[in-house]
C-alpha cells in the first residue's frame, strides 16, 4: 500500500473503504485454484479415470450370473386331419415350467485384451492427472500475470506521486522566478502543462490497476471492487550461472505436461493397435452352471418333477471371420500411431522452441535490468546538470522537461525490467512443467 498525500490533494491508491486483501502469489495461485470451474472439472476427471482403473481391474474377476424362468404350457393340440383342419386339443394336467440355477465364466486367455484394458485405463488415468497440472500451470501463470500487473501500476503510481511532488516545487521555484522577472511566462505555462499531463497519467495508472485488480478478483472468486496489496517480496529474479539452455531443455523433456501428454497419446494409440491385432486370438476360460428345472423333460422317461443338472469344463471360441473383418481396423489403428507418433515429434519440437525462448528472454530480462539501473544514474546525474543550469539560466525549459522525462521513464523502464523478468522467470518455469 502506498501511503502518500500531497498537497495538491492527490492521494495513494487504495485509501477507501472497500475490503483490502495482502496476498502473495502462493495465496493466489491457492484460491485461484480452489475457485477455477475448469479444474474443478478437470479434478472429476481425474477420479473418473481412477474408477474406470478399478473397472479395468475387475475384468479378471470371474463372470457369474443367476437366471430363472417361469411359464405355463398350452393345451397339446393334435393336427390329425391336417394343419388346415381343427386339432385335436389334448389337455395337459400340469401346465407349469420353471427354471432357476446359476452360471460362472472365468476367462483364461483372450490375446492379452484384458491386460492390456488395464494398461490402457491406467495411461488415461495418468493423462488426465497430466491434463489437469497443465491446465493448473496455465492458469498459474495467468494469475502471476494480473499479479504483476498490479504489482507494476503501484510502482508506477509511487513513482508518479514522487514526480508528481517535486514538479508541483519545482513549478513553484519558477513562479517565484517569474515574479523577480528571470524567466519567462512561457516557462510558466509549460511547468502547468507539463503538470497537468502527469496527474492525467497517474489517472490512467490507476484505472488500469483497478482493471488488473478486477481481473485477479475475477479469478479468485473476490468482489470486483477489492483492494489488493501486493507482498513486499514479489520481485526476485534469480538464475543459477551453471544452468544453461541445455539443462531447462532436459528439464522440460522430464517435467513438461506437454511432452508428457503427447507420450501418452502415443501409447494409447500403440495400445489400440495391439488390441485391434489381438481380434483374431482365441478365447479359451473355463465354465460352470448347474440349474434346477420343472418338469424332467430332458431325458426319457419324462416326469413331473423337479430335476437338478450341473456341468462344468473349457470353453474356447475361434473367431474365424475376424480373420477377414479385422484387416481394415488394423490398417486404420497403424494409420492413427503413425499420425501420433509425428505429433508426438512435433510436440517435441515444440517443447524445444518455447524452451528456448523463454530461457533467451529471461536472460535478456536480467540484462535489461541492469541496464535500466544504469540508465536511472545516468538521467538523475544528466536532470540534475540541467536542472542547475537552468535555474542559474544556462538552459531552456525545453532541455529542463526533456531531462524530467528521461528520468522518469528510466524509472518505468526499471519497474518493466522488473515485472518483465519475473513473468518471464515464470515462463521458463511453465514451459519446463515447473511452475
Amino acid at each position: 500500500m502506498l501511503i502518500c498525500t500531497l498537497s495538491g490533494g492527490i492521494k495513494a491508491y487504495g485509501q477507501n473503504p472497500e475490503p483490502t486483501n495482502t496476498l502473495t502469489l502462493s495465496e493466489v495461485w491457492k484460491k485461484t485454484a480452489t475457485y477455477n470451474k475448469q479444474l474443478q472439472m478437470q479434478q472429476l476427471k481425474v477420479e473418473g479415470a481412477a474408477e474406470r482403473v478399478k473397472t479395468a481391474k475387475t475384468e479378471r474377476l470371474p463372470e457369474v450370473a443367476a437366471n430363472g424362468r417361469y411359464g405355463r404350457f398350452s393345451n397339446f393340440a393334435l393336427y390329425e386331419d391336417g394343419l388346415f383342419k381343427a386339432p385335436t386339443q389334448v389337455p395337459i394336467e400340469k401346465k407349469g415350467t420353471y427354471q432357476f440355477g446359476a452360471e460362472a465364466y472365468l476367462n483364461l486367455y483372450n490375446g492379452g485384451k484384458t491386460t492390456r484394458e488395464i494398461t490402457a485405463a491406467q495411461t488415461e488415468s495418468e493423462l488426465a492427472k497430466d491434463q489437469m497440472n497443465l491446465s493448473e500451470q496455465e492458469l498459474r501463470y495467468k494469475a502471476a500475470a494480473y499479479y504483476l500487473d498490479i504489482y507494476r501500476n503501484y510502482k508506477y503510481e509511487k513513482v508518479m506521486l514522487q514526480d508528481i511532488a517535486e514538479r508541483e516545487k519545482e513549478l513553484e521555484e519558477i513562479r517565484q522566478l517569474l515574479k523577480n522577472g528571470v524567466v519567462l511566462k512561457s516557462d510558466v505555462l509549460r511547468a502547468e502543462l507539463k503538470l497537468s499531463k502527469q496527474k492525467m497519467s497517474l489517472l490512467e495508472i490507476r484505472n488500469s490497476l483497478k482493471i488488473a485488480m478486477q481481473r485477479l478478483n475475477i479469478m479468485m472468486g473476490d468482489p470486483d471492487s477489492a483492494i489488493i496489496k501486493i507482498a513486499a517480496d514479489t520481485i526476485d529474479p534469480h538464475v543459477s550461472p551453471e544452468r544453461t539452455y541445455e539443462d531447462y531443455l532436459h528439464e522440460a523433456y522430464d517435467n513438461s505436461y506437454e511432452f508428457k501428454i503427447s507420450e501418452k497419446e502415443t501409447k494409447l494409440s500403440e495400445l489400440k493397435l495391439k488390441q485391434v491385432k489381438a481380434n483374431i486370438a482365441p478365447k479359451v476360460g473355463l465354465y460352470a452352471e448347474y440349474a434346477y428345472t420343472y418338469p424332467q423333460i430332458i431325458l426319457y422317461p419324462y416326469a413331473f418333477t423337479l430335476y437338478g443338472l450341473g456341468q462344468a469344463g473349457v470353453k474356447a471360441t475361434m473367431p474365424i471371420s475376424q480373420l477377414y473383418m479385422n484387416k481394415h481396423r488394423k490398417a486404420e489403428a497403424k494409420i492413427n500411431l503413425m499420425r501420433q507418433e509425428i505429433e508426438h515429434s512435433d510436440t517435441q519440437d515444440k517443447v524445444r522452441e518455447d524452451v528456448r525462448a523463454a530461457y533467451l528472454r529471461y536472460t535478456e530480462a536480467l540484462t535489461r535490468i541492469q541496464v535500466a539501473k544504469d540508465n536511472i544514474a545516468q538521467a538523475q546525474e544528466n536532470f540534475r546538470i540541467v536542472n542547475n543550469t537552468y535555474f542559474n539560466q544556462l538552459s531552456l525549459m525545453t532541455d529542463l522537461l526533456d531531462a524530467e522525462t528521461q528520468l522518469l521513464q528510466s524509472r518505468f523502464d526499471l519497474t518493466t525490467a522488473e515485472v518483465t523478468a519475473q513473468l518471464q522467470y515464470y515462463q521458463l518455469l511453465k514451459a519446463t512443467g515447473n511452475l
